[in-house]
This record gives C-alpha cells, structure tokens and sequence, in this order.
C-alpha cells in the first residue's frame, strides 16, 4: 500500500494522452501500469507492463518496425497476472483520453510460455483477437474511441471461450489518427498485460506474427486523413484470429463501413 501512496504523491503524468491505470476481470479490479511507479521502492508488482512512458507519450510510426511498438518504450513485464478463465469479459480501464484523438482500437493476444517475466517483447508471436475503429460519419466521423471515452474511458474484451490455459500476454492498444493525414503523424499506444488462463480450453494460438511486423508508415489505416469527406476506413494490422467471433457487438466492429 505504501507504494502505491508513494507514486500518488509524485507529480502527475501528462494529462494530454493517457494509459491503463486497471484491468477488471470476473470482477475483481488489477493494477496496471503507472510509469511513477518506477520512483517507488520497490517497485509494486502489476500486471501491466513497465514501460518508460511517464509523459503518456506514443511510439510513431518510424518506430513500428523497433521492438518499442511492442509494448511501448524500454518495456518488461511486471510480475502479476490477471487470472481469468475461457470467456470471461476483461475492462482495460484508461486513466483518460481526449476525444479528438481518434482511432482503432486493438487487442492482440500472445502466449508467453511458463513465464511472462522471461518472455522479451521481441519473442512474443501475437494473434489479433479484437478490434474496432470507424463507426459513421467523416470529418472526423464518429470512432469507437468515442464510445471508450463514454464508457468511463474504458474498453471491454473476451477471452476466447476455447482457449488452452497458460500464461499470455494482451497487447491493448489505441492509434490516435489526429494528425495521421502527414507522414510519421499516427501515434501508437500499446499496453501489455499479463493474463493467465484457466480452465480447460482445447485451442493453443498459432500463426502468430511479431508485432513489430503488424504495421507500415504507409499502410492505409496509418496514413489517414481524419479531416476530410472519406467513406471508409481499412483497420491496420493482420487479420482477426480465427478463434474470434467476427458477428456485431455494441461498440467492437470489425468491417469497414
């Protein structure tokens, strides 16, 4: 408890972008990653990833090909896991965000084998497991990163009902196009959690790719004019896992409209 005063005590991070302050799962509430932390001693153990990022910052798209756009900038894991079992809801909870960054959403999942701690970003083989973006609309439209901000900042996610248990890791992450109509404009924030499954699901992942190959500074959904009349929007990135339902749900759509 003393530590987690220690990091309230220190200044505030930049107010401008945000992170995942907590993750909720089955109903129980798990610390995420405040990069104040990093002053404590010890450092608190949370489940989501240390990264250097104490001004809320972004990984650029000159960048996206350096194990930064893993999960973000100097990152490891932290020692604890979310424990959820084959089709439980998980709430990525942001501290904030501001409703003219606008953009996808995206979640991808990796296993991690026995251990988190020893996995190094560069090694994880990610599948795509979730993702939304444009809703309706243009100049800018309407995005699912309105729908987060409405949420209570939040974003929710289920865990494949058939997945094999073991340790994984989610890679959450929102592209701010606000400034993505110029080259090196998007701006990338990803967040990694450390999840460990229960149960016994028959599924283990396969094909999956390092997320340093996910996007192109000239992919189409990177380098996107937000301020102009388009009619749709291509989400950057592989194809959705095959173990994902791919039907409408209230704020995660993954066609193009």
């Amino acid at each position: 408890m003393k530590a987690y005063i220690l990091a309230g005590a220190l200044p505030a991070l930049t107010a401008a972008h945000g992170h995942v302050q907590g993750v909720i799962a089955d109903g129980k509430w798990y610390q995420g990653w405040n990069a104040a932390f990093k002053y404590n001693s010890p450092i608190p153990t949370t489940v989501g990833w240390q990264a250097d990022n104490l001004d809320n910052g972004f990984v650029s798209p000159d960048a996206f090909g350096k194990v930064d756009i893993v999960c973000h900038k100097s990152a490891k894991s932290n020692g604890a896991y979310v424990s959820v079992k084959p089709g439980s809801k998980v709430t990525f909870l942001w501290d904030t965000w501001p409703v003219s960054h606008k953009g996808p959403v995206i979640d991808y999942i990796a296993s991690c084998g026995a251990s988190c701690d020893t996995a190094s970003p560069a090694s994880l083989l990610f599948t795509k497991l979730d993702q939304g973006a444009w809703i309706s609309g243009n100049d800018p439209g309407a995005w699912v990163t309105d729908d987060l901000v409405k949420n209570n900042v939040s974003w929710t996610t289920t865990i494949p009902s058939n997945l094999a248990p073991g340790n994984y890791v989610i890679r959450h992450e929102i592209i701010a196009l606000h400034a993505a109509g110029q080259t090196n404009g998007a701006q990338a924030y990803p967040q990694c959690v450390n999840f460990k499954v229960e149960g016994s699901g028959g599924v283990a992942l396969s094909g999956g790719v390092p997320a340093t190959s996910f996007y192109k500074a000239s992919d189409p959904g990177i380098l996107f004019n937000l301020y102009t009349k388009f009619t749709g929007y291509t989400i950057p990135g592989p194809a959705l896992g095959k173990f994902v339902k791919r039907e409408e749900r209230e704020h995660m759509r993954d066609f193009m409209q």
